[in-house]
């Protein structure tokens, strides 16, 4: 169950990514995928308590990479309004 939890962050981090990569029209696409990205956080803060914080080590790094991915998707959000 725990790596199942930690592969599910990770795949949808990934998820994410790709559609980041995809052609954006406008910062309202980076936007929605922030928000994706937001909820994947906070669902994995839930899981990670659930698992009384022991996932040996990997609920927490997927969480960090899924914090990574939102400071990205942040700049380029910035990024895109300024260049419009």
């Amino acid at each position: 169950m725990k790596k199942l939890l930690a592969a599910g962050a990770l795949a949808l981090a990934f998820a994410a990514g790709a559609l980041v990569d995809a052609q954006v029209h406008d910062w309202h696409d980076l936007d929605r995928v922030h928000n994706h990205v937001l909820e994947a956080i906070h669902e994995m803060e839930q899981a990670r308590a659930a698992n009384h914080y022991d996932m040996q080590g990997h609920g927490i790094k997927a969480e960090n990479h899924l914090r990574a991915a939102e400071r990205e998707l942040r700049m380029a959000i910035d990024a895109a309004k300024t260049g419009m």
